[in-house]
């Protein structure tokens, strides 16, 4: 019975393990739920560049234990415009951290944080050869609606411009 000190001592620690308490799930924190009402299905809508009514979907999906949220935008029949994003909350950094990606080759990176009701999402960036910020902001939050706005500055922030606003109102289940 020379393993009989070894048994006993992986029973101690199994019956020790078996009292603590599970551990939380690593996302379970108020910042991982800062983006949840943006999950599920909605219908947008904009004004195109022509002062045309257009209008889109997109679906919000919470996944990977609660810790990603991942967009798919379909532009239809608006505008030919296909995109998703992957976002997380950054807990050391401290911050949410977005990835666009698209069917016109776009790649875009943001960083953000929700702050004063508003969930805003900002990069920098050179257009037309000159630096500009670029940002998302989420605004009006309600269950049912929200509005998004797309705006740039070119004055590092000082000032901003919306390029493009979208409503948004959920879609019927």
């Amino acid at each position: 019975m020379r393993h009989r000190p070894l048994l006993l001592g992986w029973l101690a620690a199994g019956q020790a393990l078996a009292q603590q308490p599970p551990a939380a799930p690593p996302c379970a924190t108020p910042e991982y739920s800062q983006f949840d009402f943006w999950v599920g299905r909605w219908n947008a809508r904009w004004t195109d560049a022509q002062g045309k009514e257009a209008e889109g979907t997109n679906r919000i999906e919470k996944t990977l234990d609660g810790c990603v949220i991942v967009e798919h935008f379909d532009g239809a029949p608006g505008s030919p415009l296909k995109g998703t994003s992957v976002s997380t909350y950054d807990r050391r950094a401290k911050q949410w951290k977005q990835t666009w990606v698209d069917n016109t080759g776009a790649y875009l990176d943001f960083t953000g944080n929700w702050q004063d009701g508003r969930m805003t999402l900002a990069r920098s960036a050179v257009v037309q050869g000159k630096p500009s910020l670029q940002r998302m902001v989420f605004r009006d939050i309600g269950a049912q609606r929200f509005t998004w706005d797309w705006d740039v500055s070119s004055d590092a922030g000082a000032t901003w411009s919306t390029q493009w606003r979208i409503e948004y109102t959920r879609a019927a289940p």
